[in-house]
């Protein structure tokens, strides 16, 4: 089996909460805004089992469903936050007592084939 099947299958279970989550609170909006899912579905541009899948909170639903759901209900914007280089503490402090400024050189070429 692939990692990517198993990070599918059984996600670390932090990453499944916040998936489960998210697919709740997109459920909530859809069910606010009293859209169906073959709407929403229609909206952008999928079938009804991937809506249904992520409101369901489903590990191996895309993130382009995800994200498309976020624009159908005109919440992508607070999205821009996620993962802000600006508010990375952590990886603000190991850059500074690193010194390191890019994970690889532009001009350096990679021999890994």
């Amino acid at each position: 089996m692939s990692r990517n099947n198993l990070l599918s299958m059984a996600p670390p279970y932090p990453v499944e909460q916040a998936i489960k989550h998210l697919g709740a609170n997109l459920r909530t909006a859809r069910l606010r805004r009293n859209l169906t899912i073959a709407e929403v579905a229609e909206k952008i541009g999928t079938g009804l089992r991937p809506v249904a899948d992520a409101e369901k909170g489903k590990p191996g639903t895309g993130v382009a469903v995800y994200m498309a759901l976020l624009w159908a209900y005109d919440l992508l914007d607070p999205v821009s936050a996620v993962a802000d280089p600006a508010s990375d503490e952590e990886g603000l402090m190991l850059e500074l007592s690193s010194g390191r400024t890019r994970a690889r050189g532009k001009d350096e070429l990679d021999s890994d084939f």
